[in-house]
């Protein structure tokens, strides 16, 4: 006696379709983490993104202030009836203190060096990051008048 039964199966085909339907998959994912990875790399060692929350912090801070007096790492401001003093500490960071350097509000960190300069009432930031990076702040304490 013979039994005669179909059975329903993939064919050659199907499983060569399926395959490349899933390697293709695996591919684009690898792309998008491979993308992902590098991008996370990239703002974690750039200070790009520091540097331009910096720059708007401080034009926010100045900007009700009058200029006291700049020495060679220091900007020194008077804001109401406070004495507060912006510039590099012996650390790696550039801080707001008041009048006499006391108190801890770090504002931007990684830095090797900072000069300032006044000219007129005109403040000029030169930063030198860690990484090599150099940025200049500039802010016209005349221009508020």
């Amino acid at each position: 006696m013979r039994l005669k039964s179909k059975l329903k199966a993939f064919t050659l085909l199907e499983c060569l379709i399926a395959l490349l339907v899933i390697s293709g998959s695996v591919l684009v994912y690898q792309g998008l983490t491979r993308t992902l990875s590098s991008n996370i790399h990239y703002f974690s060692s750039n200070h790009q993104s520091n540097w331009l929350l910096f720059a708007k912090q401080l034009q926010s801070e100045w900007e009700n202030c009058q200029l006291d007096h700049v020495t060679e790492q220091k900007v020194y401001v008077k804001k109401g009836n406070q004495d507060l003093a912006y510039g590099l500490s012996t650390s790696d960071d550039f801080r707001k203190t008041n009048g006499n350097n006391k108190g801890y509000q770090p504002m931007l960190f990684g830095l090797k060096a900072c000069q300032v300069q006044e000219t007129n009432g005109l403040v000029t930031l030169h930063l030198t990051f860690k990484d090599g990076l150099e940025r200049t702040f500039i802010y016209d304490f005349k221009a508020q008048s």
